[in-house]
């Protein structure tokens, strides 16, 4: 398992998803699953990014471990932000137009659908949020 540590930062999505896409290709990750990651690591760390640490500034840790038969991909999130699980909200009514749906939830809800897992926990004063995609 590798980890890199940056500060939350939405200016930091990229350099995120660069550490995460050259473990992806050592991997032999194919670009369709490649682009469905980059989505979810996009609307995670962008969540954290913007809403973890209030008006504060704070860290977030990004863990990627590639394993298994078939092979997955595993990236934890992890920030000592406000306790917040994003899995308990409620998954916004899609077949509502955009102007009439309430305001987000909706990153969260392609996230669980693009990913073959997506789990949250709060351990030590930490949020850990871990999405899997088992991948080819």
């Amino acid at each position: 398992m590798k980890e890199i540590i940056v500060p939350a930062n939405p200016d930091n999505i990229a350099i995120v998803t660069e550490y995460i896409n050259a473990e992806l290709e050592a991997a032999g990750c194919s670009e369709h699953d490649r682009v469905q990651i980059d989505v979810a690591v996009d609307e995670v760390f962008g969540n954290i990014a913007k809403y973890a640490y209030g008006q504060e500034e704070g860290t977030a840790t990004v863990r990627v471990d590639v394993s298994g038969d078939p092979s997955a991909v595993s990236i934890t999130f992890i920030d000592q932000g406000i306790p917040y699980n994003p899995l308990e909200n409620k998954a916004p009514d899609t077949t509502l137009k955009a102007k009439d749906r309430r305001i987000g939830g909706l990153g969260v809800f392609i996230t669980k659908r693009i990913m073959s897992d997506v789990n949250y926990e709060y351990i030590d004063e930490s949020n850990q949020l871990t999405i899997r995609k088992v991948i080819g």
